[in-house]
């Protein structure tokens, strides 16, 4: 018996890094989860991994900032599995520079991915859930960041999505409560993941919904990150995925409206 068994998640993002692990997690525990990518090849991959294993699985290929993307996403497992217990907002990505480089279109991609998108799954799943009462906690996990607390160098557009997660999280907690619905946010600080696991003086790029975007953070943050991290090193993506995961429990049905950090005590 899994401690998920009979439920249904909806991880965007879940074709590759954190949220991969976090569909495979779940999944591991009994759920049905919908893995969604931008690409249809990780998002197949991850699924086909999770039936492996025993699991249950559907794709939704698709970008997150697309028109219509929502509904597609909620019908996919309210038609394929026949409910919605899980959602979890893991989709995104950083496109840096500093303000005075930054450009209108960055501002509002990175602000789109991460806080537009979100806000609209959450929007096109209530009225499944206000309409189909269940006799458990559903539980939605929104994806911030320790940037998004703290703000980050170069990051004006992805901590200030980020933040706004952490908002949109403690908002939709209130007006969800009556529903049965946890709302909770998870922080990460560093995370080892394609987007850091290269410094920035690498030149490492990733074409991302047809941009090609650097990656890799800043040589000296990476060199110092084992001295300023007490835990004495970077997280890995099954770590972050296990943060996600106590958030989806039904022994934290008395915690909503909470962003929990999980950056090693960094900060």
């Amino acid at each position: 018996m899994g401690t998920m068994d009979g439920k249904v998640a909806i991880v965007s993002g879940s074709g590759r890094g954190i949220g991969r692990e976090i569909a495979l997690k779940l999944a591991s525990e009994g759920a049905a989860v919908v893995v969604n990518d931008l690409d249809a090849e990780p998002a197949e991959e991850t699924a086909k991994d999770i039936e492996a294993a025993g699991g249950r699985a559907a794709t939704c290929v698709g970008s997150v900032t697309d028109d219509g993307f929502a509904e597609r996403f909620v019908a996919t497992a309210t038609d394929t599995f026949g409910g919605l217990d899980v959602i979890v907002n893991n989709a995104g990505y950083t496109w840096d520079t500093v303000i005075q480089k930054m450009t209108d279109e960055q501002w509002h991609t990175i602000l789109d991915v991460h806080l537009t998108a979100s806000f609209k799954i959450l929007r096109a799943a209530l009225p499944y859930i206000r309409n189909n009462p269940v006799d458990h906690h559903r539980k939605v996990v929104n994806i911030s960041s320790t940037s998004g607390f703290y703000g980050n160098l170069g990051q004006v557009n992805y901590a200030a999505a980020k933040a706004g997660m952490i908002g949109l999280t403690k908002t939709l907690a209130k007006e969800w409560g009556r529903y049965k619905v946890n709302v909770n946010a998870v922080a990460f600080g560093f995370i080892l993941t394609r987007m850091t696991e290269v410094t920035a003086a690498d030149g490492a790029t990733l074409t991302i919904d047809g941009r090609e975007i650097k990656v890799g953070i800043n040589p000296e943050r990476a060199a110092t990150a084992a001295k300023t991290i007490p835990l004495g090193r970077p997280g890995t993506p099954e770590e972050a995925a296990g943060a996600v995961y106590a958030l989806c429990l039904q022994e934290t049905n008395y915690v909503s409206g909470q962003c929990l950090v999980v950056d090693g005590a960094r900060v």
